[in-house]
């Protein structure tokens, strides 16, 4: 049985804890795509845990893949995994697919050039090394798990990649030329690190699933960040949606039962682009605070704004979800008032479905709908029934907008603070 656990909006959405809260339910956790780019929050008995590439049910113990859709970096991944055995827990479940791409360290440095030349036209990027690295990979340039294990084909392949990438540093971006030799120094101690835990991915995920283990593929971003479904040019390099798990774990659509999709009750990004909901004045600046929306992997204040329906219905269509998770409801607590994005509106047009167009999108009016708020903090409600009547009308109301049932709400990032509920559509 497969599972996907997709986030719905731009990333952010609490998709390591949901991860963990599931964990019980399933076998294997595997890790499908994106790199160090993407943090995962998990709040564990108090101790709050912060991942970048370890797949979060490695904090449960599960046997945790990462596979061939994912650009590893070997020295944060290193790093990660000495930090977890340094608290207690046990690395020794990862496996890492041979299959997957490598940054390397032209990729940082490529990266970085990159945005300090696009100036105002800048896409945000969190500067480790993702887009170089998956745009080695299209062009068929890129080196992967397995060719570091091969010492002799390894120093000819980085070689030819730091020569290639020096030209560009040195004659478009004025930078120092990289030193291959010392890449190659480097990066053969890190493959002697890795080797225990490298794995043909798809071979083993595939049998696992052949043995009836239960699976949930774990995606990084969100769908808004898909490279082709969302607001692109500010998109990721990958694709974060259900449909990336196939191609980035290398299994069947039809191994995939359930599609479970998580969703902040308000909306959140980081970096530049459109955001037609963006809350710019002071309850911005306070769901920010109330909601410690600061990334992850970069410590960058997040934007903040009112749930976009019209963004959940795109994500629904794309992602083909069987049910939704809401997270960080207890954030909207003392507001009078919840507003949600029905639809936009630009020039004389309604839309109700997401614009292709990035200038359209940054452009768009929103027309809203309001729902009454509460005053209670619910952050400590362990049951359903206890929740103030409003929040099962704000639920409710995202319910029917969307189409989508939601089955988990999140009060906290704890997994205690996590209800089962079975709100349907109608």
């Amino acid at each position: 049985m497969g599972t996907v656990l997709i986030g719905v909006q731009w990333g952010d959405e609490g998709k390591g804890k949901m991860t963990d809260f599931l964990a019980d339910q399933v076998d294997v956790v595997v890790r499908y795509q994106g790199g160090a780019n993407a943090g995962h929050t998990v709040v564990i008995d108090g101790h709050e845990y912060r991942l970048n590439l370890l797949p979060s049910g490695i904090l449960t113990g599960k046997l945790s893949i990462i596979g061939n859709g994912v650009v590893l970096d070997p020295e944060v991944l290193l790093e990660e995994l000495r930090g977890l055995a340094d608290q207690g827990h046990d690395p020794t479940r990862l496996r890492v697919s041979d299959g997957a791409h490598l940054i390397m360290p032209q990729h940082k440095i490529l990266d970085a050039a990159e945005e300090e030349f696009r100036g105002e036209n800048r896409l945000g990027t969190t500067g480790r090394g993702i887009g170089p690295a998956y745009r080695d990979k299209v062009a068929r340039a890129g080196i992967r798990v397995a060719d570091m294990m091969n010492p002799r084909s390894f120093a000819r392949k980085v070689r030819d990649g730091v020569e290639r990438a020096n030209i560009l540093l040195q004659r478009v971006y004025g930078r120092e030329p990289l030193d291959p030799d010392e890449t190659i120094d480097t990066y053969s101690h890190y493959a002697e690190e890795l080797l225990p835990y490298v794995c043909n991915g798809p071979a083993m995920i595939n049998d696992l699933l052949d043995d009836g283990q239960r699976v949930l593929f774990e995606g990084a971003q969100g769908t808004m960040l898909d490279v082709d479904h969302g607001s692109y040019p500010f998109v990721t390099s990958s694709n974060p949606i259900s449909g990336g798990a196939c191609v980035g774990a290398g299994v069947a659509p039809s191994r995939i039962n359930r599609v479970i999709g998580v969703a902040k009750a308000y909306m959140t990004r980081v970096g530049d682009g459109p955001f037609p909901t963006e809350l710019t004045g002071e309850l911005g600046g306070d769901l920010r605070v109330r909601g410690n929306e600061y990334g992850t992997a970069t410590g960058r204040p997040r934007r903040c704004g009112w749930l976009d329906a019209v963004i959940l219905r795109h994500s629904a269509r794309l992602n083909g979800l069987s049910g939704m998770c809401l997270t960080k409801l207890d954030v909207l607590s003392g507001l009078d008032q919840i507003k949600i994005a029905v639809a936009y509106r630009y020039g004389n047009r309604r839309l109700e479905n997401f614009p292709r167009d990035s200038t359209v999108m940054d452009e768009v009016d929103v027309e809203y709908t309001s729902v009454s708020g509460w005053s209670e903090d619910i952050s400590e409600i362990r049951s359903l029934n206890e929740l103030p009547d409003a929040v099962g009308q704000y639920v409710q109301a995202v319910v029917d907008l969307t189409g989508v049932p939601v089955h988990y709400l999140s009060l906290g990032p704890s997994r205690e603070q996590t209800i089962q509920c079975d709100f349907a559509p109608g």
